[in-house]
């Protein structure tokens, strides 16, 4: 069973970093900062469950002299903070809206390698080792503010595939800390958890999805080994959030597009719940015709994995666009 977890972790990277370079950049140098933080990039380490845990963050160009929101970015299963930093995108919105962009690494068998997130029902090593991943997320967060000062009521969570389901999952258990997610090609992982309090959510996946199946089910089996994993159904996850945010059980369309990826007819169309609060809005593009990539970017092949990739939308943008309006309250 051990040879075939690590398979299984070898072709996740094909899965959530197909996208993406295979080969990581060297990580940054540490550095410390105690009377805040300058423009660009940083590494800090973090003590937390008897393990040391490291995370970089990118600081921006706009927005000096004031507390700054905060945008924690999961890498998917199999990546690692420094490649899902490269394609996400996430830092030329940070630098031109001013928020902080905050990468922290799961765990693996093997430093910077192979390393998932504990979401619940998924995955891999963090899974099986029951790690508490949501513990870590909050001294990551305790961690940058004695390093620079951090709005409090403006932190939010995006991830991509089991970086969404930790996304989901740390939502729904501190929502006492979390304003917003957004999670991206990936659906809740774990038996409802009611939050404390309304979280407003923005889910981003395609109903063709090969890997994270938007209906839910088995998945099919990963390359070269007979391991399958089960998916819960997109839309029931986000039924739960609607509900629990007090918003009708109806829906409307807001914003619809279309276009073509090669040969590939894809659509995007955003659907939002009623009469939610302004703080506690739940949201979801729903895209056909495009695959498990993160939207936006130019992938790197592995399409017959990941599925087809789109320009339809940019992820990066639409995390920022939902999540700037949203306050804690």
């Amino acid at each position: 069973m051990a040879v075939k977890r690590v398979v299984l972790l070898l072709v996740l990277i094909c899965v959530v970093r197909g996208i993406q370079s295979l080969s990581a950049s060297p990580p940054y140098p540490a550095q410390t900062a105690s009377q805040g933080l300058a423009a660009g990039d940083h590494s800090f380490a973090v003590d937390h469950g008897g393990r040391r845990r490291s995370y970089l963050v990118h600081m921006p160009r706009n927005g000096a002299n004031r507390p700054r929101p905060v945008v924690l970015a999961f890498h998917g299963g199999g990546g690692e903070a420094q490649g899902f930093k490269g394609y996400a995108g996430l830092d030329k919105v940070a630098d031109r809206e001013g928020f902080i962009a905050v990468y922290p690494n799961g765990n693996g068998l093997l430093p910077r390698r192979l390393l998932t997130w504990n979401a619940g029902e998924c995955c891999g090593y963090a899974m099986n080792q029951r790690i508490d991943d949501v513990g870590f997320a909050i001294a990551v967060l305790d961690d940058l503010a004695r390093h620079t000062s951090i709005d409090q009521l403006r932190i939010y969570a995006t991830g991509h595939s089991n970086g969404a389901m930790m996304a989901y999952r740390l939502g729904a258990e501190r929502a006492d800390r979390i304003a917003a997610i957004v999670p991206v090609a990936g659906a809740v992982s774990q038996n409802w958890v009611a939050p404390k309090r309304r979280v407003a959510v923005l889910a981003i996946h395609s109903v063709d999805d090969p890997r994270a199946l938007y209906a839910g089910g088995l998945g099919p089996p990963f390359p070269g080994t007979s391991v399958r994993s089960s998916h819960r159904p997109a839309m029931e996850g986000l039924e739960k959030w609607s509900k629990h945010n007090l918003c009708l059980p109806l829906t409307r369309v807001v914003e619809s597009r279309a276009g073509r990826s090669g040969d590939t007819p894809q659509g995007a169309t955003l659907i939002e719940w009623r009469n939610c609060t302004a703080s506690a809005r739940v949201a979801h593009w729903k895209l056909t015709g495009v695959g498990h990539g993160w939207p936006g970017t130019a992938p790197r092949g592995r399409d017959e994995i990941i599925g087809t990739p789109t320009t339809l939308i940019n992820a990066a943008e639409e995390v920022w666009r939902f999540v700037s309006g949203v306050s804690r309250d």
